[in-house]
């Protein structure tokens, strides 16, 4: 029994050997000279082939299936309403004298009023986007029925390719360039600058993305200024880190977090709060504006939204970062859904569950646009600067331009918007208090 364990570990270590070489010498070292062998380039057309089929096979399935229910629902009746409050009155007495209200009307109307709570605008913001048509991802798409075997068989082998080849080979690179930056940056006195890029392109070769630069040289954020952008996933730092290096900002974490922070710090300025100093917003803003003003130091990359929204709108700018009187660089960053879901809801997934999500997903495919450099209009308040540089990344990336705080997605409404709405009610019921009082 013993040596049959020995041959078992020396046969691992063998197989481990042979991948670690194998990501060595067909990635990391082509990433390290800058080149491509095509293999993503390869793999990204035949997946494009393959949904593209799909979606073909779905439409297909779903315009015979319309036809069916089309000719089977010919002779139903319009008007749910009248239908629903049917229901209702049926087990109460008609009013004696009159009229056609009953009080059981009231709950059909109530339901509705919650219905239309339920799907606001801010809610549907932290849920994962809808798609068209199914992505071979996942069963759980309500529009997705049995249509043929082949596709049946392509959504088995598409769970072995993302499983068993993919996400073991993303984690190795993620395993690798995570290492990489900690002891890199920890030595970069030593090590050349270009060793510092590399390690970032290790961790974002790590989820497979395919990222579009719609964008002018020009417009890359350069020192002494902000670039904000739209927030979806933390992986939009890392996507934005490979075109040029930020000074982050943000709050001192413990554990693995701790140590990344402590060793990036190494490597350039990065701005760190402590919990207290977070809550102490003169103090920051002062941090920020000492780090602006020294040219020699690396733009400041924050997501002025404070957290992330489900890449299909723009949701309230914090005004902290533009009453600092600093150039502003905006970058808009849109995911394709079709290959995975990039949203990160922080209130359902841990963070290492939402990294295993994107390893095994099909790949990150996604657009930047850097925007030409906005500054603040004279007359200009830092909250109309903070919403025209949102409408800018909106309309760029092709997302909804929202007004409402991001932080509700965990708070409650502030108060003040509360009597607001309660005193606009209250001039409707009793009229205008000026025209009470002449």
């Amino acid at each position: 029994q013993t040596a049959v364990m020995e041959d078992f570990w020396v046969t691992a270590l063998w197989a481990l050997r042979i991948w670690l070489y194998l990501i060595v010498i067909f990635i990391m070292v082509p990433a390290m000279f800058g080149f491509s062998l095509g293999i993503s380039e390869a793999y990204m057309n035949i997946l494009m082939k393959t949904l593209e089929w799909a979606t073909m096979k779905m439409q297909k399935a779903k315009a015979t299936e319309q036809t069916l229910k089309h000719t089977d629902s010919s002779g139903e009746e319009d008007g749910s309403m009248e239908k629903e409050l049917e229901e209702l009155r049926r087990s109460r007495p008609k009013p004696p004298d009159g009229g056609d209200f009953t009080l059981s009307d009231c709950f059909y109307f109530t339901r509705r009023g919650i219905e239309s709570i339920i799907e606001d605008e801010v809610t549907q913001r932290f849920s994962s986007e809808e798609l068209v048509s199914w992505n071979l991802l996942t069963r759980t798409n309500n529009d997705f029925q049995y249509i043929s075997l082949r596709l049946t068989l392509v959504y088995g082998l598409g769970i072995f390719v993302r499983y068993c080849i993919l996400a073991p080979l993303r984690i190795t690179l993620a395993c690798i360039g995570l290492s990489w930056l900690v002891v890199g940056t920890s030595a970069v006195g030593l090590l050349p600058n270009w060793r510092y890029a590399t390690c970032l392109e290790m961790l974002t070769m790590g989820l497979s993305p395919a990222v579009h630069h719609c964008a002018h040289e020009q417009n890359i954020p350069k020192k002494g200024g902000i670039c904000v952008a739209n927030h979806t996933s933390p992986i939009d730092i890392v996507i934005l880190c490979n075109d040029t290096c930020y000074a982050m900002v943000g709050q001192v974490h413990g554990g693995l977090m701790g140590i990344v922070q402590r060793a990036m710090v190494r490597s350039c300025p990065h701005v760190w709060f402590e919990r207290a100093e977070m809550k102490d917003r003169h103090l920051v803003t002062q941090r920020l504006k000492d780090h602006v003003n020294d040219k020699t130091k690396l733009p400041i990359l924050i997501f002025p939204e404070g957290t992330c929204i489900n890449n299909t709108s723009v949701m309230m700018f914090k005004k902290g970062s533009f009453e600092i009187g600093a150039t502003i660089y905006p970058v808009a960053i849109k995911y394709d859904p079709k290959f995975g879901d990039a949203f990160w809801n922080s209130s359902k997934y841990s963070m290492v569950n939402y990294l295993l999500m994107m390893m095994t997903s099909w790949a990150l495919v996604c657009n930047v646009w850097y925007l030409p450099a906005m500054h603040q209009r004279e007359g200009e308040d830092a909250v109309q600067f903070a919403n025209r540089v949102k409408s800018a990344i909106a309309r760029q990336g092709g997302l909804v331009d929202l007004q409402w705080d991001g932080a509700l997605k965990r708070a409650k409404v502030k108060e003040s918007f509360k009597e607001q709405q309660q005193k606009k009610y209250s001039s409707m019921v009793v009229g205008d208090e000026s025209s009470n009082s002449d």
